[in-house]
């Protein structure tokens, strides 16, 4: 080809020679002649100019010296030439020859020269192609606003900033502008929705939250602030009031509060509760204390043994607990009370009666002096005796006989 193309250029530079010499000679011709006689060469065209001179030229499709010899072009179209080749100036020719970039690679197709860049290399096929970049793809970035782009596994990959939502490859925005944005327990913080309970401080509750704000509380018995830090009351039995004395896992508290009974009185010796109740009261003071009553008096029994105490008074008025032995018992009410021995006479025999709870003779005491008495069916039957009258039971006398006087 290059040869071809050296064959060429010494060609022209003989015919360019050749025109120079035979120009003085063609112009005189001309003077004398114009185009008759045809001062031409071989398949020239001669055109008369101004004042009848004579132009010779080569017609088209043709080349060469037209003084001397036109020879008949390659070409005249693309038509005329291969598909790989390309009708220039009458000759077929690559259409390669020139048109494409450094580095790149070029394909004659249908007479026109098709550029590209080799595998591994990008860029303009027409001006240069050099080794591909895979980060090149990131830019211009084929991403959406508020993203990057990335290259994985050799392909451009678009997420949103950190922070931001939506679709990468449309735009991504803030999770919130404000607190409407976020959910009703949420509160939009740095574009963020976040808990709104964050709000409390250390050691605080969230009780609620209200308009995306939350209502914090600290615990029972802790001091500080909710929003900031809550703190236990105390730490030792040292740091608490006197009213509350003792430390009680970081609260102050009276350790008389629920230790005594209703309407018992409490009082503190040191950090122990001493339960009472008060002087007109009385009860258990670890249940209830309530207001005396006449039937305290006998509560608990101040009697002794198989006793009954009731409520009485004594020789002033004042009350006072009455001891008495139970019934069918007999003895001291104060100390000891001992069972007798019998409740009823069908306990005792049938010449016995039954007397403080006793069984024993019914005849003692009962009849009059010098009466005689028989017990049975547990009573004393008394008789005067023989030779006197009266009544038994108050006095018997001798009887007295007077004569009886005869009247005829």
């Amino acid at each position: 080809m290059m040869e071809q193309r050296q064959r060429g250029l010494l060609a022209l530079a003989f015919m360019v020679l050749a025109i120079a010499v035979a120009l003085p000679q063609l112009a005189i011709a001309a003077q004398s002649y114009g185009c008759s006689g045809n001062p031409c060469g071989v398949n020239a065209v001669c055109q008369e100019a101004a004042g009848g001179r004579p132009v010779c030229s080569c017609p088209p499709g043709y080349s060469g010296n037209p003084l001397t010899h036109c020879n008949r072009g390659e070409c005249l179209d693309n038509v005329d030439c291969r598909g790989d080749l390309q009708c220039k100036d009458n000759r077929c020719v690559n259409p390669c020859v020139g048109a494409c970039g450094i580095g790149s690679n070029c394909d004659a197709r249908n007479h026109v020269a098709v550029c590209s860049c080799p595998a591994g290399y990008n860029g303009d096929p027409y001006h240069a192609c050099h080794l591909n970049d895979p980060e090149e793809q990131c830019h211009p970035s084929p991403c959406g606003v508020n993203t990057k782009c990335e290259i994985i596994n050799g392909v451009p990959t678009c997420s949103c900033h950190h922070g931001f939502l939506g679709n990468p490859l449309s735009g991504c925005r803030h999770e919130c502008e404000h607190d409407g944005d976020c959910s009703s327990r949420d509160m939009c913080s740095n574009f963020k929705c976040v808990p709104s309970c964050g709000q409390c401080g250390s050691g605080a509750s969230c009780k609620t939250v209200a308009n995306h704000r939350a209502v914090c509380e600290c615990p029972k018995g802790y001091i500080g602030s909710a929003y900031t830090e809550c703190r236990p009351e105390c730490y030792g039995d040292v740091d608490c009031p006197s009213g509350r004395p003792a430390c009680f896992y970081g609260i102050c508290k009276n350790t008389c509060e629920g230790a005594c009974g209703v309407g018992a009185d409490c009082n503190l010796r040191g950090l122990t509760p001493v339960c009472s109740c008060p002087r007109d009261m009385t009860g258990d003071p670890f249940v209830r204390c309530r207001p005396f009553t006449k039937e305290d008096l006998c509560d608990p029994n101040p009697c002794g043994t198989n006793t009954i105490c009731v409520p009485g008074h004594d020789n002033t008025g004042r009350e006072r607990p009455v001891c008495n032995c139970l019934p069918g018992h007999t003895g001291n009410p104060l100390t000891h009370c001992t069972r007798g021995e019998c409740l009823s006479n069908n306990e005792c025999p049938d010449h016995r009666a039954c007397i403080n709870y006793q069984c024993i003779d019914p005849c003692i005491g009962k009849c009059a002096t010098g009466a005689s008495c028989e017990p049975k069916a547990h009573l004393a039957v008394c008789r005067c005796p023989p030779g006197q009258s009266g009544d038994a039971l108050v006095s018997c006398r001798q009887t007295r006989t007077f004569p009886v006087a005869k009247y005829h």
